[in-house]
């Protein structure tokens, strides 16, 4: 169960992109809001073009504010601002994440200019990394506004082992809250988009290696079409589909196709995404998602 959502805020509008989904969540698990702000070491003086919030009283005035706004309703928010000064804002996070006892925390993307640096080394994945909690990350529109959240439809993008299944349980649990039907999806590469060592094995022994991917294929849609069965029998609707092609826009295909509202993906803590996923889900695919994203540590990492 969410029972507790974390929401980071830095006073700009940008980052405000998260509001409407997290009262959502708020709405459908019952969960507790904390708006949490960081007092910065060498904070800059401008952040999106906004000023920075670098007093402790302008910051705490700014969260009572936006805990009173209309989109919350009559449901309690919390309000905390952190002094003294943090050096590693990630850090930070991930220790309010870990004191409060969060269930999720709510970040934004803060628009396409920042989406490489916040994925790769900053905030989101490094909090990841450090941390187990689940990050929910939201884009905003074109124009820096905080998009509507509504959630009818989840994609799960799995890859047939039990390192990726921690996305299931959430994204199943989502889907019970919310009364939203799921989709599995798996990516089969084909000979010709392979990547990584498997190129040279296309390349050397290209007939055997579309055999053993056909096979993968087989197996794929065995694994998909038990877990939906699964989950449709409790009472979570479920769909599955295996695609064939190159991962990163064979996914961005998936959720267009099913409409996808929210994709829930298992990611490994590392300094850039897993080896699965590497090279495929680039910063560049995420941004063309357009949708907000879910990041679950996989099972390896959440075991140790």
């Amino acid at each position: 169960m969410i029972r507790r959502i974390l929401v980071p805020l830095d006073g700009s509008v940008l980052a405000e992109s998260v509001l409407p989904a997290a009262a959502a969540l708020a709405e459908g698990f019952g969960a507790r809001v904390t708006l949490l702000h960081i007092v910065e070491e060498r904070p800059p003086g401008t952040i999106h073009g906004q000023p920075h919030l670098t007093d402790a009283d302008r910051a705490q005035a700014y969260l009572e504010e936006v805990a009173r706004r209309p989109l919350f309703r009559d449901r309690v928010v919390d309000v905390h601002v952190h002094l003294p000064q943090a050096g590693d804002v990630a850090e930070s996070v991930v220790d309010h994440a870990r004191e409060l006892g969060a269930d999720l925390v709510v970040l934004s993307t803060h628009g396409k200019s920042g989406l490489r640096g916040f994925l790769f080394g900053s905030i989101a994945m490094r909090a990841l990394q450090r941390g187990t909690t689940p990050i929910l990350l939201v884009n905003p529109t074109a124009a820096g506004e905080a998009p509507p959240f509504v959630c009818r439809k989840i994609l799960v993008p799995l890859d047939g082992t039990a390192a990726h299944e921690p996305a299931l349980g959430v994204a199943s649990t989502l889907g019970r809250a919310w009364r939203a039907a799921l989709h599995l999806e798996i990516v089969v590469p084909t000979v010709g988009t392979l990547s990584g060592d498997e190129v040279v094995t296309g390349v050397l022994m290209p007939t055997a290696k579309r055999a053993l991917l056909d096979l993968a294929e087989r197996g794929a849609q065995e694994y998909v079409r038990r877990r939906a069965e699964t989950l449709t029998a409790e009472g979570v609707p479920t769909t599955s589909h295996v695609s064939r092609g190159e991962t990163a826009t064979s996914l961005v295909d998936a959720a267009n196709r099913v409409g996808a509202d929210l994709v829930v993906m298992a990611s490994h803590a590392k300094g850039a995404l897993d080896a699965f996923w590497s090279g495929s889900l680039t910063p560049k695919v995420i941004e063309k998602l357009g949708r907000p994203l879910l990041l679950v540590r996989a099972k390896e990492d959440a075991d140790r």
